[in-house]
């Protein structure tokens, strides 16, 4: 299946949608469910859903997604998480195929997963603007390199 990058250098969404059950299940954690996660989140949901069902969720959920993530993924990426809202472990059924552990702590026992993996990602929660655009960027590469590898694998 092609795939095409975008003018911001971002992989495009396909058109065409896989079965739910030809898709891989992915969970993004992070801390607070607040940045991070609802980034990748958000770039996944936008580029790959040919290829995954995603979901995000934090160790210890904060109240609501951090305005300035909102913000930078709005104005620099195009991607809108105004509908979206923090939620704990336990509001996000598995098991999982995948789950990306963005947090920098080690998950809670009883996470079921094929596989797990860790990104180390600077948790932009206090930082200025520039710091949100750096972890978006930091962000949207890394999911864009998982939809790659999950595309290749259906082939």
């Amino acid at each position: 299946m092609p795939h095409t990058w975008g003018p911001k250098s971002g992989l495009q969404p396909v058109p065409a949608e896989a079965s739910p059950a030809q898709r891989a299940r992915v969970l993004f954690v992070c801390i607070g469910n607040s940045c991070r996660s609802q980034m990748a989140e958000g770039f996944a949901l936008s580029y790959g859903k040919d290829v995954m069902e995603v979901a995000s969720a934090g160790l210890s959920p904060a109240g609501l997604v951090w305005p300035l993530s909102r913000k930078v993924m709005l104005e620099t990426k195009s991607i809108d998480l105004s509908e979206h809202w923090p939620k704990s472990l336990g509001e996000v059924p598995g098991p999982f195929d995948l789950i990306v552990n963005i947090s920098g702590l080690p998950l809670p026992p009883g996470l079921k997963a094929k596989e797990v993996r860790a990104w180390a990602v600077e948790d932009p929660v206090l930082g200025d603007e520039s710091v949100h655009i750096k972890v978006a960027n930091q962000i949207e590469s890394l999911v864009q390199q998982l939809i790659l590898e999950l595309r290749q694998r259906k082939h």
